[in-house]
């Protein structure tokens, strides 16, 4: 058996397209989930215990179940209820949403890890909590979480396959269809493969250069 890639070069143009879909779709939905996490991290934190327990539930729901049961309840349920949302925004808020639950945990660890110490020395100062907040938590935090969120945005990366199953037109979608068109199925998924573990090593170089940028902020 001879591996040919003939028709998968001839279709580079349609792969091409495929891979700026997935890219946007990930850069979109990392950033709305980094926000939104961040957000939610802050209310569970200093909201009070009924804003904790209120967003406890949905996190927890969203965190135990399969990305790809929330995608499918989204998308051909969300019409029951009035919900009616093409293919595209449907995968872009359902994983933003699936993001957002994992990063608001990431970021909640954050806060906890930061030594009180620190905190007082602000205070003392005469930081104010925004000062605070962006001069010394943020910097000290993200250090010390940047591996574990370099992971779960290359988790992020991976998920943006299953939106293939509501025929998003990203890069699985793509190729997939490529090889079942042309009967290159083995040759189409190689190729997949070498694609996303490209992009994966992108991502995974791109989060040591940021963790040694951020060296200067870690702490004994």
């Amino acid at each position: 058996m001879k591996f040919d890639f003939s028709l998968i070069l001839a279709s580079a143009p349609d792969i091409l397209r495929g891979i700026g879909v997935t890219l946007f779709i990930w850069v979109v939905c990392v950033a709305l989930g980094l926000a939104l996490g961040f957000l939610i991290a802050v209310a569970r934190r200093y909201g009070g215990r009924v804003a904790n327990a209120v967003l406890f539930v949905p996190v927890e729901v969203i965190r135990g179940t399969p990305f790809l049961v929330q995608v499918f309840l989204l998308y051909y349920g969300g019409p029951l209820i009035g919900l009616s949302l093409d293919n595209l925004p449907a995968g872009i808020i359902a994983l933003s949403v699936y993001a957002a639950a994992y990063y608001s945990e990431l970021w909640r660890a954050g806060f906890d890890a930061i030594p009180k110490g620190h905190l007082e020395a602000a205070d003392c100062v005469g930081m104010g909590p925004v000062q605070t907040m962006t001069r010394i938590m943020l910097p000290e935090m993200t250090t010390l979480i940047l591996p574990a969120m370099v992971n779960m945005t290359i988790l992020m990366l991976k998920e943006t396959a299953i939106l293939s199953i509501i025929s998003v037109p990203e890069l699985t979608l793509t190729v997939s269809a490529l090889g079942t068109q042309n009967y290159a199925f083995v040759e189409s998924f190689t190729v997949l493969a070498l694609i996303y573990w490209a992009l994966v090593e992108a991502c995974g170089g791109a989060g040591r250069w940021a963790e040694r940028r951020l060296a200067k902020y870690r702490f004994a």
